[in-house]
């Protein structure tokens, strides 16, 4: 049995790389930077993780996300493998996003706006005969 699954929250190295495939799909690339405080006398450590998004998610985050703010992601693992200039195979160990999620407040009192649509708020029910009220509910 495998199981690929990194979760990961730190914040963005430098702003996000925003480019689409030649199929139209959106791709982000971005840096995070997550710190590990040790006990003294250790010093702190940071770990610099390379991240692609793609589609929406990529989207979201390269036009709501900028060099220094955080964010909680989720995905897998991928390597990375290529021929080098100089003939010799490069490698690069990446996360590749399948869920993200903003932290921290608004900026400056900007809002994002959600592109998904919120449901309308159901009627209030009218009690019927048949209706089960005050003591007659099981819980």
């Amino acid at each position: 049995m495998n199981y690929n699954k990194v979760i990961l929250m730190g914040r963005l190295t430098r702003d996000p790389e925003l480019t689409l495939s030649e199929s139209g799909l959106d791709i982000c690339r971005f840096g995070l930077a997550i710190n590990r405080r040790r006990k003294d006398p250790e010093p702190d450590c940071t770990t610099f993780v390379d991240l692609t998004a793609f589609g929406n998610t990529g989207a979201v985050i390269g036009e709501y996300l900028t060099k220094g703010e955080p964010i909680h992601v989720e995905g897998r693992l991928e390597f990375q493998q290529w021929g080098g200039q100089s003939g010799k195979a490069q490698t690069k160990l990446e996360v590749i996003v399948d869920r993200f999620e903003f932290i921290g407040g608004k900026k400056n009192g900007d809002a994002v706006e959600s592109t998904t649509p919120q449901p309308a708020e159901p009627a209030s029910p009218t009690p019927t005969a048949s209706s089960p009220t005050g003591d007659d509910v099981p819980f």
